[in-house]
């Protein structure tokens, strides 16, 4: 196939990138090495001789809807079905309290009073100063930079800093350890509110991380989604999408290298079976930008934009997973309907969490182990056989190399989680069918990972929108002609978001029409 365009890589912001190409009328060809698209959108049986099917890695998807990309590109018309968690997340204490988080903020308020009164005012009074944040740094709708939306972004703007400057500064540029125990009382909101915000894969204790936490207000605004029959829903829909539109998808192709002679982009060479040259003067990598234009591209991007990615971050801190086939939800006492549709924390106390990323940082299993969990099947029966279930169990703190290697630790995390969700849901080792571990070291070797980091750098203040990968490549361009970037280490955020797809393609079309 003659393409105007070769992608490289299809998980979801590859595919999007490429939808909106072929909208414009060109003609791509999406380059994917492992055997299905998705990357970490997948969704597959991965416990042996069991049929339950879990999410690699992506078990929310939030940004994306904050957006108009599933619009623009019809994916509910290629079948992309959207289901509402509420409450989207719930505070699963050892000591048998419970916190609901509703999308609404006075439902969420009323069950945060059942436990403490005062905790329910300092909780409102938080996101009397959240929200307008939120609304002012949210992803743009459209993309657009109108003054109809950009308007609005001030006036949230000048309500957050209107309760006091520089208190407001000081907010924004802590850590979200500090802005909770300045803003909450107690870990009855602390500890659920850290868990969610750790789940972006950012510590409790990274400079500025507060936004992060201040996203609280996001999900009272958006909602948490699930996509039926789990992320693959999202990834079927784009490849629906994008061969009705005449893109070509082309699996078990990994992209060997980059042809870059004389400073622009050549070809591509393709490896494996059908080892080949597909001569192309405009690429775009939606893979880990660092391997994309420092190992594949040859000669590899250099100059001040090479030595600036080369320092772009990726800490030891990771996500490890467990899959749970299990002949029951989790149960909890004093249970409510909704209650296993969203994230269940079962961090007791925020500075377990906190101390828990000090410990993976430097090469430990965390103890106390923090961790959180999905149970979809209760929403979404297609993902298990009727009358069992699929408990999605995620710690947010894992070190990718840890001491004595995973191989040898697989085990003990499996151990120390269960414990976790046996102080908190007596009852679910019985419950237990099958397990399937993915621990740091088999995302580095199945996935191609590199430091087992799916959002491929660390999601950071100084590593997002306009900084990240760098601040030279925040525009989705390269100093190579004809070389583009896309993907979880671009422009604006790693996570489902489909945002950095979408803006590749622009900036190609838009250079295009330039020329």
């Amino acid at each position: 196939m003659e393409a105007d365009v070769v992608v490289v890589g299809a998980g979801h912001n590859g595919l999007v990138a490429a939808c909106y190409l072929a909208l414009a009328g060109r003609r791509v060809l999406v380059l994917e090495s492992q055997e299905r698209p998705g990357g970490g959108s997948r969704t597959e049986a991965t416990i042996p001789g069991l049929p339950h099917r879990f999410d690699l890695h992506s078990a929310a998807h939030n940004i994306i809807n904050m957006t108009s990309i599933p619009e623009e590109l019809d994916l509910a018309g290629a079948g992309l079905e959207y289901q509402q968690m509420d409450p989207f997340s719930i505070a699963v204490f050892a000591d048998g309290r419970r916190v609901r988080f509703h999308r609404s903020i006075e439902a969420t308020l009323s069950s945060i009073a059942e436990c403490d009164p005062a905790e329910a005012v300092a909780y409102e009074r938080w996101m009397r100063v959240a929200v307008p944040l939120v609304r002012a740094t949210m992803p743009s709708i459209r993309g657009e930079h109108s003054l109809r939306e950009v308007l609005p972004r001030f006036a949230g703007l000048a309500r957050f800093f209107g309760g006091g400057p520089l208190e407001r500064a000081r907010d924004l540029a802590g850590p979200y350890d500090s802005l909770l125990r300045r803003w909450l009382p107690s870990d009855l909101t602390r500890g659920p509110v850290a868990a969610f915000a750790a789940h972006a894969g950012v510590g409790p204790t990274v400079p500025a991380s507060s936004l992060f936490a201040f996203w609280q207000a996001a999900y009272h605004e958006h909602g948490q989604w699930h996509a039926r029959g789990g992320a693959q829903g999202l990834v079927d829909a784009l490849v629906l999408r994008a061969r009705a539109l005449g893109v070509e998808v082309r699996c078990g192709a990994p992209v060997t290298r980059i042809d870059t002679t004389g400073g622009r982009v050549r070809a591509v060479e393709v490896g494996g079976e059908d080892g080949t040259r597909i001569t192309t003067d405009t690429v775009l990598t939606a893979t880990d930008p660092k391997l994309a234009l420092l190992e594949l591209c040859d000669p590899p991007l250099g100059g001040a934009a090479g030595t600036d990615l080369a320092a772009a971050r990726r800490g030891n801190v990771v996500q490890a997973v467990i899959h749970v086939a299990t002949s029951s939800l989790p149960q909890y006492a004093g249970g409510r309907p909704g209650d296993h549709d969203g994230l269940q924390s079962y961090v007791d106390r925020l500075d377990d969490l906190s101390r828990a990323w000090v410990q993976a940082e430097a090469g430990h299993l965390p103890d106390p182990l923090p961790l959180y969990a999905f149970t979809h099947s209760a929403m979404d029966p297609t993902l298990a056989p009727a009358g069992e279930h699929t408990v999605y169990l995620a710690c947010p703190a894992a070190p990718a190399v840890v001491e004595g290697g995973w191989d040898a630790r697989r085990d003990e995390l499996a151990e120390r989680a269960f414990e976790t969700v046996e102080r908190h849901a007596p009852g679910f080792r019985a419950s237990v069918l099958g397990f399937a571990v993915r621990d740091p070291g088999r995302m580095i070797a199945e996935e191609g990972w590199p430091g087992a980091h799916p959002m491929h750098l660390d999601i950071a203040p100084d590593q997002l929108g306009f900084l990240r990968p760098t601040r030279r490549l925040a525009g989705h361009r390269t100093p190579l002609g004809g070389l583009y970037v896309s993907g979880a280490g671009t422009n604006p955020t790693g996570g489902i978001a489909g945002t950095p797809g979408k803006l590749a393609a622009r900036a190609i079309l838009a250079d295009a029409k330039r020329r």
